[in-house]
């Protein structure tokens, strides 16, 4: 039976009328969603401004700052304003570092040896003190004042400091004269013995050769065989002549 002209269009006009308002749900949808995505990915400053504070500590004060910034490089930058004498300095050695290091660098037991064995480096029994090992007088200064005297670091002022170290150098036949005024502006110019024993870090260009872009995961070394134990072969070298450790 044919249908007369007309009759559809009720049903077309009634799904069109819904399409626009389905658009508007849709677009007012994306505009409340909208938001909320950009909310859930916050950028750096905003995440920064909204990261928890928990009010534990302070920033440091430039006094602060100064108080820990004490360390002196081998040309002797941050070396503090000062000065000390060699004569000064013994007094502060025997009344403080002697009990523990002897009165001229020998060491008491088994204390560090402060002075002596000079050219000792390449033999079967080095010794290892502030004249025959150490690189740099300014780097003596940045450790004696770190950490001496022993148990109560930092205790000295700086000129006393000064003071010791140019007794130290003095007993090391660096200084040799008692007079002698050690301070900030001569310091790092003073040589010590064993400056050049010493190179600068150069395995990035030295050793170059060895690195592997893909490490090595099987069958690398050859396998490790005992051939002798220490305690059969008696390694330890004997003090025949007992000589002293330190001074000569």
């Amino acid at each position: 039976m044919a249908s007369r002209p007309g009759t559809c269009r009720p049903m077309v006009r009634s799904r069109m009328s819904k399409l626009p308002k389905l658009v508007a749900a849709a677009l007012l949808a994306g505009a409340i969603a909208s938001p909320a995505l950009a909310q859930s990915k916050p950028d750096a400053k905003t995440e920064a401004k909204s990261a928890p504070r928990y009010d534990i500590g302070r920033a440091p004060t430039a006094e602060e700052i100064r108080g820990w910034d004490i360390d002196v490089r081998p040309d002797g930058q941050g070396l503090p304003e000062g000065k000390g004498t060699v004569a000064q300095g013994e007094k502060l050695f025997m009344d403080n570092c002697a009990s523990c290091h002897g009165e001229f660098g020998e060491g008491n037991g088994r204390w560090p040896v402060l002075a002596g064995g000079k050219g000792s480096l390449t033999s079967d029994n080095p010794v290892k003190t502030v004249g025959s090992y150490w690189p740099y007088a300014s780097t003596v200064f940045d450790y004696v004042r770190h950490a001496m005297p022993y148990g109560n670091a930092e205790a000295f002022k700086v000129d006393e400091y000064y003071a010791l170290v140019a007794y130290v150098l003095y007993l090391n036949d660096v200084i040799t004269d008692q007079d002698f005024e050690l301070n900030n502006k001569n310091l790092a110019a003073i040589k010590m013995p064993n400056e050049q024993g010493f190179v600068m870090d150069d395995r990035a260009a030295a050793e170059k050769s060895f690195w592997q872009k893909d490490p090595c995961m099987k069958n690398c070394i050859a396998p490790v065989k005992i051939t002798a134990r220490a305690a059969a072969i008696d390694v330890t070298p004997e003090d025949k002549d007992k000589k002293s450790r330190g001074v000569e």
